[in-house]
């Protein structure tokens, strides 16, 4: 573990490679997960098949391409001392997630290539579009606008009818002031429901079991959590305080639900992370990030785990099951 200006940082781990041809070298930036988990044999789902993909279009790890791994450890308060660094080694590209990541990204290099995994405001809010981003930034969106927020509440107040005040938890005082928090407000005022933003200081294990602690003692009802990669780093212990507060959560990934959430209205991660690496791959081989369009997803799944439903006391109507794209026993 290194330290810069006083902030720990999770240090690159570099592959190595003895291959003569030429290497191309990635910086894989995440603001929660661990450096080291960062890979095809430890990461979440749509990290692996971010992995998988590269390989299939031709770039392997070890051989044509060199991964630098970083990770920000939930530190908000240090992104842009993380981001400078990363962009002083160089890399050809920089694939990365979180609004506030890619904001420190774009304002220390207008340069280097960046391919992110982002909410759709963050296109907008850089003065891009979606069919020709511009300037050295593109990706996918891991929405298909903000209003997928509202959608996740409306589904809350459908499953538990007499649902009258929601905890938004935000993955910054930005994400409950932006589009997204003004969704879910819109929505809750729509819905009868009283929505409140709630902003853990950082995503570690003490922050997250005191905002749990703490939503308790507030007598939130149930809970709605952004698409924040921080909260999705910490999806396990996420679940386990869920439960054990016995407070019903609709989540933005299925990976929560596979783990005992409650429930989820996600897009597929799978296929995010593919085209995440498309782009990757299109960069490496020239093409300038400014003219490959940006990708919005167009399906959403609803994913219900009747288990957890049953530990929560929550009845999973009829109606809601026929609903689901996919229940989980």
């Amino acid at each position: 573990m290194a330290t810069l200006g006083g902030a720990s940082f999770a240090w690159p781990i570099a592959a190595r490679a003895q291959q003569s041809r030429k290497q191309n070298r990635v910086a894989f930036v995440h603001s929660g997960i661990p450096a080291e988990q960062l890979t095809e044999s430890a990461g979440p789902f749509w990290v692996r098949r971010f992995y998988e993909t590269l390989r299939k279009l031709g770039d392997r790890e070890g051989d044509n391409l060199v991964v630098e791994r970083y990770s920000a450890e939930g530190r908000t308060d240090h992104l842009t001392a993380l981001a400078g660094t990363i962009v002083s080694r160089k890399p050809d590209v920089i694939v990365t997630n979180l609004h506030a990541l890619v904001i420190a990204f774009t304002q220390a290099t207008s340069e280097i290539p960046i391919v992110a995994i982002a909410g759709t405001s963050i296109w907008g809010g850089l003065g891009r579009s979606l069919a020709r981003p511009g300037g050295n930034l593109t990706g996918v969106s891991i929405n298909a606008g903000n209003e997928i927020t509202g959608k996740r509440l409306e589904i809350l107040k459908e499953t538990i009818p007499s649902l009258t005040k929601v905890a938004y938890l935000a993955s910054a005082r930005g994400a409950w002031e932006d589009d997204a928090g003004s969704s879910a407000r819109q929505a809750g005022s729509r819905l009868g429901v009283a929505v409140s933003g709630i902003f853990p200081a950082e995503f570690n294990e003490i922050q997250i079991r005191h905002t749990f602690d703490a939503m308790t003692q507030q007598q939130f009802e149930a809970v709605l959590i952004d698409e924040g990669g921080g909260f999705l780093a910490q999806r396990v212990l996420i679940v386990e305080s869920a439960d054990k507060h016995r407070v019903p959560i609709c989540y933005p990934y299925r990976d929560y639900v596979d783990l005992g959430g409650l429930m989820a209205y996600a897009p597929d991660l799978g296929e995010l992370a593919q085209r995440l690496a498309d782009n990757v791959h299109q960069i490496l081989n020239g093409a300038k990030p400014g003219d490959i369009p940006i990708y919005q997803p167009t399906r959403f799944q609803l994913v219900i785990n009747l288990k957890a439903a049953k530990t929560l006391g929550v009845t999973i109507t009829q109606s809601i099951s026929a609903r689901a794209d996919e229940v989980i026993e």
